[in-house]
């Protein structure tokens, strides 16, 4: 008898459903076929003991199973439900004409449990477009499948539940969450607050700029200035996300298996990997790529704590996602495409010892030390940071203070109006959303300078020996320092606050 049965794969960030037909004939084996992977292969093992294990078996005849498309590479261990079920159906252990109506996926213990899957967003949002009635799933992923609308999801904790489903009749309970209620959960109670900080305002109105225009920012100062702290709480300031946003991140975040029993993401991501993290780990890629970190903090911020120690190569591969905001990975048979728009926010220290330009500490490296530790980051990477600030240790009489600083939601507002004010300036321009993504052409246009203005970022050129990637960078972060102010035009007092935020320019820190 033959059957056919319906599971799913995630490509990238897409899933592609998978047609599983099973064939029950006389003889005796077992064939799977259509490119599955060692995991899948073991699934009989898997299968035979839960089915045992639960009053059912395997029949001891002939079985082959084709996952179609049959040249599509399938993976994991997700398919364990979707060929029990195949077999039981086909074996006429369970009778149902309505299984094909169902995507059904899920790993099984051996005594019938289901184990989470991976992708379970990507699945449910495939599922609905190709009208399928329902998704049944491990119990962990229901709430993250559910925030599809139009599409039941039911919830399973053991194989045994969903057999009595099919065969019985005996009704699952079906998971329903509301969208929107969980995006707005929270909202306004980020985990990192400004308030903390003692100190560091000025640290604070340059996070706060960075914000605003989605500008990358590196951080400089000796160890235990606070540089750590202050880029946590970054993503506590940034603009809520919107619902599509929200939903991007999930699908992302679902397809590494992160989101179990959490539903809708509904906070900006915060990522920070160690300095010894490979390129792969960093972009994303592997035999089945996998997203990256880079394309975990897409919508968020990705915080690099010491950036001289990571290895040149891994910081170089950085570039391009920097630059286009998404990650292609190709391999021979596909390619896939991950989303990498994310703030980059860098931390290092001014020299080998830390302590380079603090008059209380002795200096303990010498220039050559010096010059190869900061020749570490590479020129064509700070050329995509367009905020550098020196970051000094708080004095014991603002540490013992005991009054709070101005919280998060307060200078989130301000950032938010400013964000609102670019997204009208680029209403009619693709792919431009805040002023951090203007190339030279727009700058052009939205930095206009005025006599004056020209002249003083001239001569602050001039005298502190500004490079010429300075000059872009200065205008875009004046444009934003405007945008805080509800100004239309950009003035000198916008001109010489974004020159303080070039200070690895200035001749005697990078050569």
């Amino acid at each position: 008898m033959l059957t056919k049965i319906y599971g799913s794969a995630v490509f990238g960030v897409e899933a592609t459903t998978i047609t599983v037909e099973v064939n029950i004939d006389k003889g005796i084996g077992y064939h799977l076929v259509g490119l599955p992977d060692n995991a899948i292969k073991e699934s009989n093992y898997r299968i035979a003991a839960a089915l045992q294990n639960n009053g059912y078996k395997i029949p001891g005849k002939k079985i082959t199973i084709n996952m179609a498309p049959a040249d599509m590479r399938k993976e994991g261990s997700a398919y364990d439900l979707t060929l029990a079920l195949g077999i039981l159906s086909a074996s006429s252990q369970i009778k149902s004409t309505e299984i094909e109506k169902y995507i059904i996926m899920g790993e099984i213990s051996l005594d019938g449990s289901l184990q989470p899957i991976k992708g379970a967003l990507p699945i449910a949002i495939k599922a609905k477009e190709e009208g399928f009635v329902g998704f049944i799933l491990p119990k962990e992923n229901a709430r993250e499948a559910a925030i599809v609308s139009g599409l039941k999801v039911y919830g399973v904790a053991n194989i045994t539940e969903v057999i009595n489903f099919f065969d019985k009749g005996t009704p699952l309970e079906e998971t329903i969450i509301d969208t929107r209620a969980e995006f707005y959960k929270s909202l306004d109670f980020p985990e990192f607050d400004f308030s903390d900080v003692k100190g560091q305002e000025s640290i604070k109105r340059c996070m706060e700029i960075a914000a605003a225009g989605g500008h990358n920012i590196i951080l400089i100062g000796p160890p235990g200035a606070g540089k750590t702290m202050l880029a946590k709480r970054l993503p506590s300031i940034l603009p809520p996300m919107t619902l599509h946003e929200a939903l991007e991140t999930t699908k992302i975040h679902s397809v590494v298996g992160k989101i179990k029993n959490m539903g809708l993401m509904n906070q900006r991501p915060f990522r920070s990997p160690h300095h010894t993290i490979s390129d792969v780990a960093l972009v994303g890629g592997g035999a089945y790529p996998q997203p990256g970190e880079i394309s975990l903090s897409h919508n968020g911020v990705l915080f690099l704590d010491e950036l001289p120690e990571f290895k040149r190569g891994v910081l170089e591969v950085m570039r391009q996602p920097l630059e286009d905001r998404e990650v292609t990975i190709s391999r021979a048979r596909f390619t896939v495409t991950y989303p990498s728009s994310f703030m980059l926010v860098a931390s290092m220290n001014p020299s080998p010892s830390g302590y380079f330009n603090d008059p209380d500490a002795p200096v303990t490296s010498s220039p050559a030390e010096m010059q190869r530790y900061l020749s570490k980051v590479s020129g064509p990477l700070l050329d995509r940071i367009d905020i550098h600030i020196e970051v000094t240790p708080v004095p014991f009489e603002k540490l013992s203070d005991e009054r709070k600083g101005e919280g998060s939601v307060a200078i989130r507002k301000r950032v938010t109006a400013a964000r609102e004010l670019q997204t009208i300036r680029f209403t009619e321009l693709e792919n431009i959303h805040y002023n951090a993504q203007m190339n030279t052409k727009q700058i052009r246009l939205y930095c206009k300078l005025d006599d004056a203005s020209k002249a003083l970022l001239k001569n602050a050129m001039e005298r502190l020996n500004l490079s010429a990637r300075a000059y872009d960078r200065i205008l875009k972060v004046a444009r934003t320092i405007a945008d805080l102010d509800a100004a239309d035009h950009i003035v000198g007092d916008h001109i010489s606050e974004a020159i303080q935020y070039r200070s690895l320019d200035r001749e005697g820190w990078l050569g």
